[in-house]
């Protein structure tokens, strides 16, 4: 039995959620010693939170990172790419743009480290699983392949954690002599983590690549409100002042300004979450029927901002939604905010993964695989 700490690499590191995650784990059992990223305000954040970052942490741009700059020893690489050219929101452009062709610096990383980690977690918008008609992601996956690991493709929706709508792709590699008994090889059935889309990538690529699947538990129901996430006592002048909350109702479509109004005449206080969105060349505000957030994104401008609706007892509010709410519905209640701009920090938040979402695949599938010993 292998009692040592998993020693872990996390590229793309941003403000450190993976590794505020990964620390959860059932025992502190695993244990990041490299980090890498290549703006300096998120390293100021992250090193606001983890103490030993100057150690370990390295700013640059990956394209001028090798695999012999990493320390020795690592069994478990996460990579949290950037989605920009990926996701339905942006241009698109797939593993040649700019940004989502980060991708295969980390390939080309991996591929060069002797050992390579046992086990890879990379994590991205579901649009990588339609870019270029699935191509990038067969592309991704073969080069993967190519490198000795079997792969696997989840698909979680932070809800059913925090209270904010945020569905992500998880792909799972796992080195061939390191895959344990309860890997399956053939086309997993259709769950909560491999909807019917995750399972016709299996379907689709199990004969050409190394593909498995490990049965996991159900996921949780999630919370369907914001109560505990919200503040309940910013700044009174934080909350906009009546002729801009005016201007908020004014821009509602009826539907929407019937949803409001129901809230308003409600005994009970609501929050809800509003964007603004442009709707036949018209700024408009669209509020959310659920009890939930909207993604968080990163803050490139207003539309991708995100608004709080205070309703009820005949009583309105509006604001922006703050940073420490942005944490919290990130799973980083404790997180500390003490680098950068309230922009800069929204802009880590929005930036980032969900803890509890890796947390809940740290002690439900990569423990077992890197310490089947050590779990229960």
């Amino acid at each position: 039995m292998d009692s040592a700490p998993v020693r872990a690499a996390e590229f793309f590191a941003g403000i450190g959620l993976v590794r505020t995650a990964l620390e959860r784990v059932k025992g502190a059992q695993i244990q990041v010693v490299w980090a890498n990223d290549i703006k300096q305000a998120k390293y100021d954040a992250y090193a606001a939170n983890f103490p030993d970052a100057e150690d370990h942490f390295v700013v640059r741009d990956i394209r001028r990172i090798e695999a012999s700059d990493l320390p020795t020893g690592i069994e478990l690489a996460t990579s949290s790419f950037p989605c920009i050219d990926l996701s339905l929101a942006g241009n698109r452009r797939g593993l040649v743009g700019e940004q989502s062709g980060m991708f295969w610096e980390f390939a080309k990383i991996v591929e060069g480290m002797s050992p390579r980690p046992s086990v890879i977690l990379l994590e991205n918008v579901h649009g990588f699983a339609t870019s270029h008609g699935g191509k990038d992601l067969e592309a991704a996956l073969a080069s993967l392949s190519k490198l000795d690991y079997s792969l696997d493709v989840l698909a979680i929706d932070a809800r059913h954690f925090v209270p904010q709508s945020r569905p992500r792709m998880f792909i799972v590699g796992i080195q061939q002599d390191k895959l344990p008994s309860q890997a399956l090889h053939d086309v997993p059935p259709v769950s909560d983590v491999r909807p019917a889309w995750v399972r016709a990538i299996h379907e689709t690529h199990r004969q050409t690549l190394d593909m498995h699947y490990i049965d996991l538990p159900a996921l949780p129901e999630g919370p369907r409100d914001l109560d505990g996430f919200v503040e309940t006592d910013v700044a009174g002048d934080l909350w906009w002042d009546e002729g801009r909350v005016e201007a908020f109702v004014r821009s509602l479509s009826d539907v929407q300004k019937a949803r409001f109004e129901a809230l308003l005449a409600g005994n009970t206080i609501s929050y809800r979450t509003a964007y603004r969105r442009t709707r036949q060349g018209v700024s408009v505000w669209e509020l959310r029927k659920d009890g939930i957030a909207g993604c968080l994104r990163t803050t490139g401008g207003g539309s991708s901002k995100q608004a709080l609706v205070r309703l009820g007892r005949g009583s309105k509010a509006v604001r922006w939604m703050t940073p420490r709410e942005y944490a919290n519905l990130m799973g980083a209640h404790e997180y500390k905010l003490l680098a950068g701009t309230p922009n800069q920090q929204l802009f880590g938040f929005g930036d980032a993964v969900v803890v509890d979402v890796i947390e809940w695949i740290g002690n439900k599938y990569l423990l077992p695989v890197l310490r089947p010993a050590g779990t229960e």
